[in-house]
């Protein structure tokens, strides 16, 4: 399929995939469409499983991925109208109610001091999506800065096992929150979210996105798998869709990850779904396997934002050693 093909049938997609298509790759920004996401669709399948309580699945974070939680990933992932107010009730509860002692947000019933920064990154993400108040979230914020680790980045594992060096899971979470909370223009602790945000990127950067920087092996050979939904999970697409999100410059460093990207192009220009991360589900987007809008739309907006030409062919295969270890 030439360009103008793939546009047409990304545009055949839920309404949801439509309005990002206009928004992304034609540059109009149809708030028309935007508005028909809570009525048809994807977005109002999410919504019809709300709860009388507000809550999604039991309660905010269980079960995986039904929980109100994830649900609000999904919900902001659709672009749904950010001044819905179903889910903007939703949030003002779980503000209310679902505090960690050190500011952030409670994974369930527990008392325990401690949140979990992948989580808070990813709450941050929505909840200023959806137009929280700023001072609302300061708590939040507080917390998420505290969790820096001196290599850069985060790891939610610091309140559990101590750990001394990041993840790219957490680190890319943390990112897309701290990101959403600037682009709102929001103000509180500016200077240092700044800072932050930049030795995350450096740290995922130093990394190429999938390499360890001590080994030159790749680090995960999931990373390289391209599920949609990514949960709370670190994949090189998703990397790559937050730098075109966050406006930032090409890097040499990004590279080996869109190398891969442009060789797991199918013949016809198009991403499949490539796995999908176990768990419960609402209901099921696409199927693993098969062309997928989501990646499609994805995988093209960050070749636009880095004006990568798509080659006639599938560029040659490059050799890593693959080692499946953490990090």
């Amino acid at each position: 399929m030439n360009e103008q093909q793939i546009t047409d049938w990304l545009l055949q997609g839920d309404v949801s995939i439509q309005y990002q298509v206009h928004r992304d790759l034609l540059g109009n920004d149809r708030k028309d469409l935007q508005k028909r996401i809570a009525h048809e669709g994807w977005g109002k399948q999410f919504l019809s499983k709300r709860k009388p309580n507000g809550h999604w699945g039991q309660r905010f974070y269980q079960p995986k991925w039904i929980s109100t939680h994830y649900t609000l990933v999904d919900l902001r992932n659709l672009c749904l109208s950010p001044q819905n107010r179903a889910v903007q009730e939703t949030i003002e509860m779980i503000l209310a109610n679902s505090k960690a002692e050190d500011g952030g947000i409670l994974l369930g019933h527990s008392t325990s001091v401690h949140s979990d920064v992948c989580v808070n990154g990813m709450f941050l993400n929505y909840a200023t999506y959806f137009q929280t108040d700023e001072h609302e979230l300061h708590s939040v914020v507080d917390c998420i800065l505290n969790e820096l680790i001196p290599d850069g980045g985060f790891n939610c594992r610091t309140t559990r096992s101590g750990a001394i060096h990041s993840s790219l899971h957490s680190t890319l979470s943390v990112l897309e929150g701290l990101i959403e909370f600037q682009k709102a223009g929001y103000t509180y602790r500016k200077k240092e979210i700044q800072s932050a945000k930049e030795r995350a990127e450096e740290f995922v950067l130093m990394h190429q996105l999938f390499i360890s920087d001590r080994t030159g092996e790749i680090i995960r050979k999931e990373f390289l798998r391209l599920p949609y939904p990514s949960r709370w999970k670190y994949d090189i697409l998703r990397a790559l869709d937050y730098f075109q999100y966050s406006g930032a410059p090409w890097d040499e460093r990004m590279n080996p990850a869109i190398h891969v990207l442009l060789n797991k192009r199918n013949k016809n220009s198009t991403w499949n779904v490539q796995a999908k991360h176990p768990g419960k589900e609402h209901f099921e987007m696409e199927k693993a396997g098969r062309p997928s809008r989501w990646n499609t739309l994805r995988a093209m907006r960050v070749l636009k934002h880095f004006k990568i030409e798509r080659p006639m062919t599938t560029m040659g295969e490059m050799s890593y050693t693959f080692k499946d270890k953490a990090k």
